[in-house]
């Protein structure tokens, strides 16, 4: 990738950090989606507050640990547990904020570009993940939509980790910047929801 390249994609993501754009659920588009896998795979890849979040963890994992497989892992595995637990009726409160404070801190540590013990890391990651999983059970229907979703949020998770081994060839200031790009649409997001 080159020069150019990161830095239009570091511009887009800036861009895309307003939060009525970035959310992505329940309280954006006031209802249930019904559908199958591809449904569900597509679900992560179109809200950009997932997107932002899931990309982030696997550039900040390939950038801070040998293991770099870990956190995302943990990320998509209680991903998953979160949204079979909101369809099974369990409630989650302040999922909203909970998904911003990801995106803030997420996009904190990439920027700083932390290095945390891989179990820590993967507790941290999966504790935000049950609440983007919660999100998505509350709209998504049925397992195959759900397994969808976790497809499409280890494709994330694949695309930022192939993204966070090639910024280790260059400056640390385009992971910091982008760092800095997420924790911002965390906070646009956060501010979003006390404004409205």
């Amino acid at each position: 990738m080159t020069r150019s390249h990161l830095i239009k994609t570091v511009a887009t993501l800036a861009l895309a950090g307003t939060a009525s754009l970035t959310l992505a659920h329940v309280g954006a588009d006031g209802g249930e989606h019904h559908g199958g896998f591809l449904t569900g795979f597509l679900h992560p890849i179109t809200g950009l507050d997932h997107l932002a979040a899931m990309v982030a963890v696997g550039v900040w994992s390939a950038e801070t640990t040998r293991r770099f497989w870990i956190a995302p892992l943990a990320f998509a595995l209680t991903l998953f547990a979160g949204a079979l637990l909101a369809q099974g009726g369990v409630g989650f409160p302040a999922i909203e904020p909970m998904i911003a404070v990801s995106m803030l801190v997420v996009g904190l540590l990439l920027a700083a570009r932390a290095k945390l013990p891989e179990a820590a890391g993967a507790l941290l990651v999966g504790a935000f993940a049950l609440f983007h999983g919660a999100a998505h059970g509350q709209e998504l229907g049925g397992l195959a939509a759900l397994l969808g979703m976790v497809a499409g949020t280890a494709l994330l998770h694949v695309a930022g980790i192939g993204l966070g081994q090639l910024l280790l060839r260059h400056s640390v200031w385009w992971t910091r910047t982008a760092g800095a790009v997420v924790a911002l649409m965390g906070l646009n997001m956060g501010w979003g929801l006390l404004a409205g």
